[in-house]
């Protein structure tokens, strides 16, 4: 208790102020977050924890898997399905802040970073919807519906007044709040076998999320940055597509589908 003891208490902001310069106090969150990981490293290495085994299927393969994978059309537009969704998360909320600010004419450091904000929270209360509505709904009607909702929510953003835009912006991170993880299963439940491998592939697609707001950067540079950020009606449109030709081998449990086994087993044979 620092209060108790005037001593500690001089001692402890004497270090801090040694550690962190008086006119960058934020500098201090960087000690917090080290000693943290100090902590989680000394805790992981006390605690035994059990061996996991991982089956034959989690694991990673040989290149010569992946070499086979990357020979399979579905692999290859799954791929591309989560290079585009990180890569519209990453390029709408990388420019949203600039849009407002050029414009309609906002402070990127007051509005623009609230805006944002609201795009990263909506986007993680959109989750808890999700999980909601895949036990109703096939994961692909949910992929479909919710991708159509951002782009719509797209196109009130980048043209609607100035009020519109700044609920419009954090909508489309609510709608795409769905969209990871359902592509993600619906690839994994495309392929009977080296989903270690696969998965793998698919995060490696994260690379999206650098690349997109690039292009976008570049096409505002040359044509405007309302006009480049209608790249993303081609991400979203393609995220929009895959409800409609992916083929899961097994479909998302719904009430609907386990009351229907559940009628099944019942019935005398």
């Amino acid at each position: 208790n620092l209060q108790a003891d005037p001593q500690a208490e001089v001692w402890f902001i004497g270090l801090l102020r040694q550690l962190v310069p008086a006119d960058l106090p934020w500098i201090s969150l960087y000690w917090v977050f080290a000693l943290v990981t100090l902590l989680m490293v000394i805790i992981l290495y006390a605690v035994h924890l059990p061996r996991v085994e991982l089956k034959e299927e989690e694991k990673a393969g040989a290149w010569q898997t992946h070499k086979a994978l990357f020979k399979n059309k579905t692999v290859i537009l799954f791929f591309i399905g989560i290079f585009a969704y990180v890569g519209t998360e990453q390029g709408v909320a990388n420019w949203i802040s600039k849009f407002l600010q050029t414009y309609h004419g906002y402070d990127p450091q007051t509005i623009g970073a609230h805006t944002v904000s609201y795009f990263w929270g909506l986007l993680t209360a959109g989750c808890l919807l999700g999980l909601l509505l895949l036990k109703l709904f096939d994961s692909r009607y949910v992929l479909i519906a919710f991708s159509l909702a951002a782009m719509i929510s797209l196109t009130f953003a980048l043209f609607g007044s100035a009020r519109i835009a700044l609920w419009a912006f954090p909508m489309v991170g609510f709608f795409a709040s769905v969209m990871w993880s359902i592509i993600f299963s619906l690839a994994l439940n495309s392929l009977e076998k080296h989903h270690g491998s696969f998965s793998g592939i698919l995060c490696t697609a994260i690379i999206g999320g650098a690349i997109v707001p690039v292009i976008i950067g570049w096409l505002g540079d040359h044509f405007g940055l309302r006009n480049g950020m209608l790249f993303l009606f081609l991400t979203l449109g393609y995220i929009f597509s895959i409800g409609f030709w992916a083929k899961p081998l097994i479909t998302n449990e719904t009430f609907r589908s386990k009351k229907e086994k559940m009628a099944a087993k019942s019935q005398p044979i």
